[in-house]
């Protein structure tokens, strides 16, 4: 076992805005690496960033609050309410989900905080987002390394 390619693995998913979804991929196909342990990881890694980003925001955010653009959050949060009193937890949960770059824990906790929602719900519904899409990317990735090995004759 290559650690380089685990190093590769792990760094990229704590990139911003890529994070398993990239990770996943590169681990999986370009790799090689077993697809278990290649989600198991990056979502481990995956959820490991929340609370830095949630300590990092909330500083951010009690900072925002002497400036002028604590007016846009707060207009925001106002302007969002109703949908996060309908679809909360699940709607965050849902959004984290989706398998594509920029809706991932960081962005989830941006999106938590912005609307007003509590970390510790938030990192419940963030942490099953970033489950639910390690297992699409990873089922994505495998299908597709199998029928490239098929079509080349790997």
């Amino acid at each position: 076992m290559d650690l380089g390619n685990w190093f590769w693995v792990i760094l990229i998913t704590c990139v911003p805005w890529i994070e398993l979804r990239g990770s996943i991929p590169v681990g999986i196909i370009q790799f090689g690496l077993n697809p278990v342990f290649v989600f198991l990881s990056t979502v481990a890694v995956n959820i490991a960033v929340i609370y830095p980003a949630f300590i990092f925001l909330d500083w951010f955010f009690e900072y925002m609050k002497k400036t002028p653009l604590n007016r846009f959050i707060e207009k925001t949060q106002t302007k969002a309410k109703p949908y996060v009193d309908k679809y909360g937890m699940l709607g965050l949960a849902l959004f984290v989900a989706v398998p594509l770059p920029g809706t991932g824990a960081y962005s989830g906790s941006l999106a938590a905080h912005i609307f007003g929602l509590k970390n510790k719900k938030a990192f419940a519904s963030i942490a099953a987002g970033i489950t639910l899409a390690g297992l699409a990317v990873t089922l994505i990735s495998t299908v597709f390394r199998t029928t490239l090995g098929w079509i080349l004759g790997l």
